[in-house]
């Protein structure tokens, strides 16, 4: 069919996200957008008589497609042909070994060895790979594996040789160098010590990246995705221009791309052309990225309250590390004040929350739309006080519950059980009223669908991990609530123009799923599955 066709659905139970009318039985779609939405025996006689065609959706649930207000599109979509060192296929830093050893037979020794997604406290020995291990399986070139958090690189020998990374080499500031008891660096960077190999490591051709990103677009359509982010490249990659290629080539998402600070500090208004900062556009620049602190499961959030210990502590209390300066943030407020911009900081400790909201809050808001001017990311252990802030400012939140869902044996041996419960305080955040929303961070996530929407969603309602733990019960949120943080709230959060509800004037962007999403046991959440996803009235996606 044209894009100007007008399509009229009936017969579906349709969740809008629309507050004034929040269900329906029937839409209208003229081209891209939403003609009218309601009850086909209230509608306007003219519109079941302009209508081109009539689709029965044999009373399927349709609600508006996720948006994924916080994931990594570009380095996700490079990450499939890498190592995965996930479960079920590496369960083991034997198992890592035999990947990596096996990738090397297949590339020469002018190649790099790449993965990514390892986590400790997924791995049969409980600890991290060493320079050592990944040594065992590729001694001759260099290996690089990322760990799940994106914060942390496990790298081999070759590659600190080529990186010029020595006993010697200090650690840089906001990183660290992973040392043993004799000084001798252990192949693990963490945080910005994970730069000092980037600039030896071989990015993807524009072509192979374009490509990646088009089969990801295909994944995400069959997940019921219709609005994705990249929250910057850690490597400098132009992800704006990788996007709106792809986008000329096929990949139908909205997609909103954030900068990373570091990137931009030379010369920051050059990166933001107006024409590139529309959000009107299917692909724009959104804001700026910066990040103030680690990952929990890494041991690099900052908290005010220490880890539990650890062997590797050396005997010293262990609080996380601040991995920006007080002048790199008031610098980034400065420039996305005056530029018009939105601001996205990752704080997951209490302390690197506390600091960035301090730098946030000063001087109010400085955007006009529905967007926040400031948002946090992950907001793992918000302290009272942070809380009343986030109500009273409209600073926004951006959280994962999948984290605590797949990482849950991390965060038991880093935090406990009490403190794990306390974290991703949902329920406390909503009933304070902050803004909030859920993503998944994806790759950024230990679970082998990292963008699957509906794990993340069976998180926030049952608020137990993979394995039955509980998580915090009190924290947990109906489904209601977490399909309007995944769509209604996301866009809003973004700034995607159009999406997130289903109502006259927005576009038709909507999924159809194979169950009635709202009268699933709670456990069978994550079983739920896509029938068909529509991006600006395209079907994109159907399951067969």
């Amino acid at each position: 069919m044209s894009d100007m066709r007008r399509v009229l659905y009936t017969n579906a139970a349709i969740l809008t996200e629309d507050p004034a009318c929040p269900h329906a039985d029937a839409m209208l779609v003229d081209g891209e957008r939403i003609a009218w939405v309601g009850a086909l025996d209230e509608a306007p006689r003219q519109v079941a008589a302009i209508a081109d065609e009539v689709v029965d959706l044999g009373h399927a649930r349709v609600i508006p497609g996720f948006i994924d207000a916080h994931m990594h599109a570009v380095m996700l979509a490079n990450y499939s042909p890498q190592i995965s060192a996930l479960p079920p296929t590496v369960t083991s830093i034997e198992d890592l070994v035999q990947a990596v050893r096996d990738r090397r037979a297949q590339q020469g020794s002018d190649a790099w060895v790449e993965g990514w997604g390892y986590d400790e406290g997924l791995l049969a020995e409980h600890r991290s790979p060493t320079r050592w291990d990944l040594d065992r399986g590729c001694a001759d070139a260099p290996a690089c594996i990322m760990r799940t958090c994106q914060h942390i690189r496990c790298v081999n020998s070759k590659a600190l040789e080529i990186a010029g990374i020595t006993r010697d080499t200090p650690d840089p500031v906001g990183g660290e160098i992973e040392r043993d008891a004799s000084g001798e660096p252990t192949g693990v960077l963490k945080e910005t010590a994970r730069d000092l190999v980037t600039p030896f490591i071989p990015h993807a051709n524009e072509a192979d990246a374009v490509r990646n990103l088009t089969a990801l677009g295909e994944l995400l359509a069959s997940q019921g995705v219709v609005a994705a982010t990249d929250m910057c490249s850690m490597d400098g990659t132009d992800t704006y221009a990788l996007l709106s290629r792809a986008a000329e080539q096929g990949f139908a998402q909205d997609c909103a791309v954030y900068i990373l600070w570091d990137q931009l500090k030379g010369d920051p208004v050059a990166a933001f052309p107006v024409e590139e900062a529309t959000h009107a556009a299917q692909v724009f620049k959104a804001g700026v990225k910066l990040l103030a602190d680690g990952s929990v499961s890494g041991r690099t959030a900052w908290f005010a309250e220490p880890y539990l210990p650890a062997s590797g502590d050396l005997g010293r209390p262990v609080y996380g590390i601040p991995t920006c300066t007080e002048e790199d943030l008031e610098d980034a407020v400065a420039f996305c004040r005056s530029a018009g911009l939105q601001l996205s900081v990752h704080a997951m400790g209490t302390k690197a929350i506390d600091r960035a909201l301090a730098h946030v809050t000063a001087g109010g808001p400085w955007l006009s739309g529905d967007a926040p001017s400031a948002r946090l990311e992950h907001v793992t252990a918000p302290s009272r006080q942070a809380v009343e802030l986030f109500a009273r400012s409209g600073v926004g939140v951006v959280t994962q519950p999948i984290f605590a869902y797949c990482e849950i044996g991390s965060y038991l041996k880093n935090l406990g059980a009490e403190r794990t419960k306390r974290s991703y305080p949902l329920r406390t955040l909503i009933d304070a009223g902050a803004r909030l929303c859920i993503s998944t961070d994806a790759p950024a996530t230990s679970w082998a669908r990292p963008s699957d929407p509906f794990p993340n969603i069976k998180a926030a309602v049952t608020r137990r991990a993979y394995d039955g733990t509980d998580c915090g019960a009190g924290e947990a949120l109906t489904v209601e609530e977490a399909l309007a943080l995944y769509t209604r709230e996301a866009a809003r959060m973004v700034g995607f123009e159009g999406l997130g509800m289903l109502k006259a004037g927005y576009k038709a962007s909507f999924v159809l799923l194979d169950r009635d999403i709202l009268n699933v046991p709670a456990a069978e959440l994550d079983q739920v599955r896509v029938s068909a996803t529509y991006i600006r009235g395209r079907k994109v996606f159907e399951a067969h």
